[in-house]
C-alpha cells in the first residue's frame, strides 16, 4: 500500500480556509479606507501616503499593545466582534498622548485554527475601532498554529502609526505647579486589569458570564466586555485649539502607575476623588473581591480613562470643548509641589 502522501491541512493548518476568512473581512477593512492608502489587500507590504501639509517638521509616532485577558471574556461568551475596538484603542489611545494624529493601524491575531466567520468578526471590531480612531486598517496577519492554542481560542495585538509636528509633541515636560487636571471618562474598565477580575468573579464568587447584575443593570459579561473608550474624537476637539501640556492614557497600574509618566521631577498630582462619577463596575469589583481602595486606583481606570494636563486658565474652557464633543469630562485635580509621593488622593463626600 502506497503511504499517504502528507498535506499542511494534515498539520492542522487550512490555508483554504484562511483564504475564507480574507474574503469575509474584505469589506470591514476596505471600509477603513482614505485617500492616502495606496495598496489593497493582499500586498506584501502597505503604502500610505504621508500627508503633511501643514506641518514644518512630521514625527511619526508609534504604539502596540493588546488585549489581555480580556479576551478570557469574549471566548467565554462566544462574542468576538467588539474585542478590536479594544485593540485599537489600547494602541491609539497611547499614540494620542503624544499629540499625533493616528494615521495607520496593523493587526496580528494568532490561534490554534482558523474559523473564518470568528476571525472575520474579529476584524470586524478592528475595523470599527480604525474607523473611531480615524486610521486605516492597511494590514495584518491571521497566523493558523496548531497544538499552539486551547481550542477555540486566539491571541491579538495591534499597531498603531500617527503623526505630529515637532513643535506640537506633547511630552509632559511642560507641566507645572498649579496646573489643572482635565478627567474624561472611561467606558468602563476598558482592557486592564482582567486577571484580577477573573480571581474575583470566577475564582471567588464563582459567577456565571450569563448572570444578570441589578447593580450593573446587565450580565457580568456585557459589563467585561463593554469595549475601551477610543479618544481621538476628544483630542481633536481640544489639541488644536489649546496648549496641553500633558496627557494620560489610564491603562495598566491605574493612577500610580500611568501618572508619574509625565510629571517633572519634584511635582505630584492631586486628585480629588469624587469629582467624577465612578462606573458601578469598580464598587462591585471592590466589594466582590473585599480589595483596599488604593489597590483598586493601582489596577483600573477608576471611571477616568484619559487626563489632560493644562494651564489653570485654559481649563474650563477644555471641559467645555469636551461637552461640546460629547464628552462628560471635569477638572479632578491639580499638580502641586511635592517629593515624598506622586499620587495623592483626596477622598471629599
Amino acid at each position: 500500500m502506497e503511504e499517504k502522501k502528507l498535506t499542511y491541512k494534515d498539520a492542522g493548518v487550512d490555508t483554504k480556509e484562511g483564504e475564507r476568512a480574507v474574503s469575509l473581512m474584505k469589506e470591514h477593512v476596505k471600509g477603513t479606507f482614505n485617500e492616502n492608502v495606496l495598496t489593497g489587500l493582499g500586498s506584501f507590504g502597505s503604502l500610505f501616503n504621508l500627508d503633511v501639509k501643514g506641518m514644518s517638521q512630521p514625527v511619526l509616532v508609534s504604539g502596540t499593545d493588546g488585549v489581555g485577558t480580556k479576551l478570557k471574556i469574549a471566548f467565554l461568551m462566544d462574542k468576538h466582534d467588539t474585542v478590536g475596538i479594544d485593540c485599537v484603542a489600547m494602541c491609539v489611545n497611547d499614540v494620542l498622548c503624544q499629540g499625533a494624529k493616528p494615521l495607520f493601524f496593523l493587526d496580528y491575531i494568532a490561534t490554534g485554527k482558523v474559523k473564518a466567520e470568528k476571525i472575520a468578526d474579529i476584524v470586524k471590531g478592528i475595523a470599527d475601532g480604525c474607523k473611531q480612531s480615524g486610521s486605516a486598517l492597511v494590514g495584518g496577519e491571521t497566523a493558523e498554529m496548531p497544538d499552539f492554542y486551547s481550542e477555540g481560542e486566539y491571541d491579538m495585538a495591534g499597531f498603531s502609526v500617527g503623526v505630529v509636528d515637532k513643535d506640537k509633541i506633547i511630552t509632559g515636560e511642560k507641566v507645572k505647579i498649579g496646573n489643572k487636571i482635565i478627567g474624561i471618562p472611561s467606558s468602563g474598565i476598558h482592557s486592564n486589569g482582567y486577571s484580577l477580575v477573573r480571581k474575583v468573579f470566577f475564582d471567588k464568587m464563582a459567577m456565571d458570564v450569563s448572570e444578570y447584575v441589578e447593580e450593573l443593570g446587565e450580565t457580568l459579561g456585557e459589563a467585561l466586555l463593554t469595549p475601551t473608550k477610543i479618544y481621538a474624537k476628544a483630542c481633536d476637539a481640544v489639541l488644536p485649539k489649546f496648549d496641553v501640556n500633558g496627557i494620560v492614557h489610564i491603562t495598566g497600574g491605574g493612577f500610580f502607575e500611568n501618572i508619574p509618566r509625565i510629571l517633572p521631577e519634584g511635582t505630584a498630582v492631586s486628585i480629588d476623588v469624587g469629582a467624577w462619577k465612578v462606573p458601578p463596575i469598580f464598587s462591585y469589583i471592590q466589594k466582590c473581591g473585599n480589595i483596599e481602595t488604593k489597590e483598586m486606583f493601582s489596577t483600573y481606570n477608576m471611571g477616568v480613562g484619559m487626563m489632560m494636563i493644562a494651564d489653570a486658565a485654559d481649563a474650563d474652557a477644555i471641559v467645555a470643548a469636551l461637552k461640546d464633543a460629547g464628552e462628560e469630562a471635569s477638572v479632578i485635580g491639580e499638580i502641586i509641589d511635592r517629593k515624598d509621593e506622586t499620587v495623592v488622593l483626596n477622598y471629599t463626600e
